[in-house]
């Protein structure tokens, strides 16, 4: 028992010492440039700033992103699922996995059915 946490201590403590040891030699070897306004402004593909960079964002880029990788996710779930319902229809038991699917995509359904709801979808109105 006392070995398994011996080999935990010994994989943290390597893993540590690896992290330190590169930022050592790349402190070391990387080159010392001189600090300027010009080097320290912000840089947004090659466009001069426009105003402060302090700008609040509207939250429903936000609302919109998060509703986008839920539905990117649900592609990604679906292609295995849909391979899998593939070999199990073959073989005559496929029922119980469509309606397994059918679940999730209802609960899709309903997910996008609240924000549709809330209005986090819609762009034209101000909240």
């Amino acid at each position: 028992m006392t070995t398994q946490f011996l080999c935990v201590l010994l994989f943290i403590l390597l893993g540590t010492s690896l992290v330190l040891v590169a930022f050592v030699v790349s402190a070391l070897i990387r080159r010392k440039s001189k600090q300027s306004q010009k080097k320290n402004a912000i840089y947004e593909c090659g466009e001069p700033t426009i105003g402060s960079p302090w700008v609040r964002y509207d939250s429903r880029f936000y609302n919109v992103a998060l509703v986008f990788l839920l539905f990117d996710v649900e592609i990604v779930l679906l292609l295995p699922f849909v391979m899998l319902f593939n070999k199990q229809a073959q073989t005559g038991n496929g029922i119980n996995l469509l309606y397994t699917l059918l679940f999730f995509f209802f609960l899709l359904a309903l997910g996008l059915a609240y924000e549709w709801v809330n209005g986090n979808l819609d762009w034209n109105e101000k909240k």
